[in-house]
């Protein structure tokens, strides 16, 4: 009887230290093909590398969402949070506008999607940490909507009291050693450093959460 009562508690041990790791968590990165990684394979793009960072980092229990759609606008991403977010989600990683600037859509109206994801997101999951991903547009844009665009986001991040990646494309915009043959959507090696620069700023929230 001894060793059955001995046996029962070492199975209960077991099946409660497995149940009581650590609760997975996630992480939502809502983004335009930038994100999806267009023309490369699902493991190549940088939402991918980040959960091997993660990974690298000893960091089991978070996983990656990908939700990356190619040719989303933040008013896409605004129709979508509410369904992607149908499962809780400890951290979102906002990724998107890049498609705003190439269809002239006025930031000010960039800048509104932008708060009514925010605002969408908190309410679906109070505790959410949100990172807004700045973007930026090419010259021939013309020198106000340039500005205009670039400053919506550093905007946004400050009136919400947000963390920011200063600019996605951070050293892969226009370099054509890092961009496929349309020189829009970064190859896997632009992929790489799309992750690097991401991880500046997610790798220390994953750390202390």
């Amino acid at each position: 009887m001894t060793y059955l009562k001995t046996s029962i508690f070492a199975l209960f041990f077991c099946m409660t230290a497995l149940s009581g790791g650590a609760e997975e968590r996630r992480i939502l990165v809502l983004g335009d093909s930038l994100t999806k990684g267009y023309g490369l394979d699902p493991e190549d793009a940088y939402p991918s590398l980040l959960q091997e960072k993660i990974k690298e980092s000893g960091l089991d229990d978070w996983t990656v969402m990908n939700g990356g759609v190619s040719g989303d606008t933040t008013a896409g991403g605004l129709r979508r949070i509410n369904w992607l977010l149908r499962k809780e989600v400890d951290i979102l990683i906002v990724a998107l506008g890049g498609n705003d600037g190439l269809r002239g859509i006025d930031p000010s109206e960039t800048e509104k999607n932008l708060q009514g994801i925010i605002d969408a997101a908190r309410k679906k999951c109070p505790d959410l940490k949100i990172i807004i991903a700045g973007m930026q547009m090419p010259d021939n844009l013309g020198k106000d909507y340039v500005k205009r665009f670039r400053e919506a986001f550093p905007k946004v991040a400050e009136e919400n009291d947000l963390p920011m990646i200063p600019f996605l494309l951070e050293g892969v915009g226009g370099n054509p050693d890092l961009n496929q043959p349309d020189f829009v959507h970064p190859n896997e090696a632009g992929q790489k450093i799309i992750a690097e620069t991401v991880w500046k700023v997610l790798g220390p929230i994953v750390g202390e959460s």
